[in-house]
């Protein structure tokens, strides 16, 4: 076991690498109540890094990735990408939901061009035609371009869904817990389809979920968010070797990293 310590590869986004994705003393106060979600939330992301956020219930994820995505702006701090302040949504920001929500009347690929033609109409879908059917290949859903999201597994939309996400090429992507309605099963293939999508693409990556087990065997950083107002608690560096296989959740320092990050969460108000 001595050996899995032992960093196979370099985790991706190491220290030297390219800051893609920033935050700056961000927080979030909803005016109408006064209620504080966030409050002084720093971070950065670095080129082809894989991030994941973890905290329970109320503690202010699913602001966070609203804020990181442009779709709400913050009360306080700074936002960036690339460096130039986000002020709302971006061609160079990704987002992906717990849903598919793949239009039924229009078949796989015309789902996945569907971004492109929303914002540069349906003469510049037309040309991305290639890049679309590459990445649904990239995703093993080759041979689907022409079927019905009905015609398609959970999985298979969901791996339609990840597609439509990258097909503007963007700089970052955002997951809102985008397995958390498959099966066990289908959940643990999805991770690791991600994992090796991700590592083709060089995407950088920020992952919102409930799941430790999820957030270790994915994440080169776990960030743990203490609620009321949320505030990160503690930065935990997942430091298994790289590709990362299901075969690592029964080793001792899965264990001890899952320990870890549910000891920070138990001690609640931290």
């Amino acid at each position: 076991m001595a050996a899995l310590a032992r960093k196979v590869e370099p985790l991706r986004g190491s220290a030297d690498a390219e800051t893609v994705y920033e935050l700056t003393g961000v927080g979030k106060t909803y005016a109408r109540n006064r209620v504080r979600a966030l409050e002084g939330i720093s971070l950065s992301l670095q080129r082809g890094s894989f991030s994941s956020v973890i905290g329970s219930s109320g503690c202010g994820k699913s602001t966070l990735l609203k804020i990181m995505a442009g779709l709400t702006p913050p009360s306080a701090g700074r936002v960036t990408i690339n460096g130039q302040p986000v002020m709302g949504p971006r061609r160079d920001i990704g987002m992906m939901f717990q849903h598919a929500t793949l239009f039924p009347w229009r078949t796989t690929l015309e789902n996945v061009l569907l971004p492109i033609e929303i914002r540069d109409g349906k003469a510049a879908a037309r040309k991305a035609r290639d890049r679309g059917a590459d990445l649904l290949k990239l995703v093993g859903l080759e041979g689907f371009e022409n079927v019905y999201p009905n015609e398609l597994s959970g999985g298979m939309a969901q791996r339609a869904a990840i597609c439509r996400m990258l097909v503007t090429e963007p700089d970052m992507i955002l997951l809102d817990e985008p397995f958390s309605a498959l099966d066990e099963i289908s959940r643990d293939f999805m991770n690791m389809e991600l994992q090796r999508i991700c590592t083709e693409t060089n995407a950088t990556a920020f992952l919102v979920t409930h799941s430790i087990a999820e957030a270790v065997i994915l994440s080169d950083h776990v960030y743990v968010l203490a609620p009321r107002p949320g505030r990160i608690a503690e930065v935990i560096e997942i430091d298994l070797p790289r590709p990362r296989t299901l075969d690592m959740i029964t080793t001792p320092r899965f264990g001890a990293l899952v320990e870890r990050i549910r000891t920070r969460l138990d001690q609640g108000d931290f």
